[in-house]
């Protein structure tokens, strides 16, 4: 199995470092010249040293001169990246906040122990297996290491319900916590379906089937597929979910490289839904495998892409693991849309100008003006490339957009960057908001009858301004629409969930708006 992702993958594991050395080139010799060095360091060094960290310093130094995307993995990264695509993870099944040095739960994962437990959003932990728990210097490291453990291992908690006094004990037996990769599907108009995915995963093309069919029984003939800030997965995935928009025999993508023969990935006839009107939105996060979708879609003139151009990610990498637990991961091929394309961006002037490389577009203006980008000298040369239907697309740098809509410089403020990381919407949720809440019975009637007044956007403020003590006025002023939008959408994730939040967080996204308008 190859998958690709934005800057690191998961793929086959070959536990021998003799293999890595080959794969890069390296002679016996030179490898022992490496070893022998190291042993050098470690027997004689005037200072003590973590040899391994210079072993996995001077791995990563020579990938990082073959291409941005080959790099070295320490043993927990590599854990973090398989877990992260893995559909799911071993715990309790819950999100939460540190508030005032105790832990509030935020979410409950469906069918996960907590949930079945029943706890609940908004439940304070106080105790931990009979030792105490809020007040004792939490941070995120600590509260990660308490929760989980093995599988079926017991924990228990004593929690105290909101607007309560009273402690209530629960034993949870950690367990298998299923996560959809899909962050949302709801009907964005009367037959206008909305789907968000965030990555590629093992689960997302049965996630979406389940997705879609919901969306189907609720009336959706189109469908709004929004790829923005997915940095990629697993490449099965990926052909897998295009198969799902394409009929038996169209090319998906292919990919070769000079040690790998080419490859073709081709639809089959399984797809459940190859009508109906399709748009996918991307924007300058969406990459790998993001971009193979996207790009196979608007090859075969199968759907209309909206927003901005995408990443340019179009190395496959391959994951080689050590003993240790650490692996490295080499580009062994570049991907290919249908119609040839590459999309990945140049990396000759090195990897911090590659890394650098959205700032870029942003100061020569490209997140604003569809002119700019085509201003790219990458974008002047006349394009070879053409949709099943001749229309012109471009190579090496990503996915230009069929339809551009400019980046909203209200959601881009020093003011609303500091209350997203500090968490103040989530904060005043808990502590301000939930009596309100509770008048609400269903997301839809909360949806459609709650608004964020000026005096509820005042008392925020001034609640936020305790933790963030300078407000510049010009940026609250220009961002009051976007605050409203965000408190708004956090108080309906808080009680129903990631479907009520991105409704909410959607309501005035003309990106959005824009693809709705084109497939009608």
């Amino acid at each position: 199995m190859i998958l690709v992702l934005l800057g690191v993958t998961i793929g086959i594991f070959i536990s021998n470092r003799t293999l890595l050395h080959q794969s890069l080139g390296l002679s016996l010799d030179e490898n022992d010249k490496i070893s022998k060095v190291l042993n050098l360091v470690r027997q004689n060094y005037v200072d003590s040293v973590n040899v391994d960290s210079i072993e996995g310093a001077t791995v990563n130094g020579l990938l990082q001169n073959l291409d941005p995307h080959s790099l070295y993995l320490p043993e927990q990264k590599a854990t973090s990246i398989n877990e992260g695509l893995a559909g799911g993870f071993t715990g309790i099944g819950l999100e939460y906040q540190l508030l005032r040095d105790t832990l509030v739960i935020t979410q409950v994962y469906a069918n996960g122990p907590a949930a079945k437990a029943g706890l609940t959003t908004g439940d304070r932990i106080i105790d931990v297996d009979n030792k105490k728990f809020s007040g004792t210097h939490l941070t995120v490291q600590l509260v990660n290491k308490t929760l989980r453990g093995e599988k079926n291992s017991a924990l228990l908690v004593s929690v105290v319900p909101p607007n309560s006094a009273i402690k209530k004990n629960y034993t949870l037996k950690r367990g298998y916590v299923n996560a959809s990769s899909l962050d949302a599907a709801y009907m964005a108009t009367a037959d206008v379906g909305y789907i968000k995915i965030s990555k590629f995963a093992l689960t997302t093309d049965a996630d979406f089937r389940e997705a879609l069919g919901k969306l189907k029984a609720k009336g959706m003939q189109k469908l709004v597929l929004d790829l923005r800030e997915n940095g990629g997965g697993y490449l099965n995935t990926a052909t897998a979910l295009a198969d799902e928009f394409l009929k038996k025999d169209k090319l998906i993508v292919y990919t070769k490289g000079v040690h790998e023969e080419r490859r073709d990935y081709f639809a089959t006839d399984s797809g459940t839904f190859q009508e109906g009107k399709l748009a996918v939105l991307i924007d300058e996060y969406s990459a790998s495998a993001s971009e193979i979708l996207a790009g196979a879609l608007q090859d075969l003139d199968r759907a209309v892409i909206v927003g901005r151009r995408s990443f340019g990610k179009g190395l496959v990498q391959q994951q080689f693991a050590f003993n240790d637990g650490s692996a490295v991961n080499l580009t062994i091929a570049r991907y290919y849309t249908p119609s040839g394309r590459s999309i990945q961006k140049s990396y000759k002037a090195g990897i911090d100008s590659y890394h650098n490389e959205i700032a870029e577009r942003m100061r020569k203006g490209e997140l604003f003006s569809a002119q700019s980008n085509l201003n790219d000298s990458i974008f002047k040369k006349p394009s070879p490339y053409r949709t099943l239907s001749g229309r012109k697309v471009f190579s090496g740098g990503g996915i230009m957009p069929d339809i551009f809509v400019p980046a909203d410089t209200t959601q881009n403020t020093y003011l609303l960057q500091q209350l997203s990381d500090q968490q103040q919407f989530t904060a005043y949720t808990i502590d301000k908001l939930q009596p309100q809440l509770n008048k609400f019975g269903t997301a839809d009637t909360f949806m459609k009858d709650y608004s964020v007044s000026n005096d509820e956007l005042d008392n925020f403020i001034l609640y936020a301004s305790q933790s963030i003590k300078s407000i510049d006025s010009h940026e609250l002023l220009i961002s009051k629409p976007m605050i409203k939008t965000m408190l708004k959408a956090a108080a309906a994730r808080f009680k129903w969930g990631e479907n009520a939040y991105y409704e909410a967080i959607n309501s005035n996204d003309n990106t959005l708006a824009k693809a709705v308008e084109a497939i009608h």
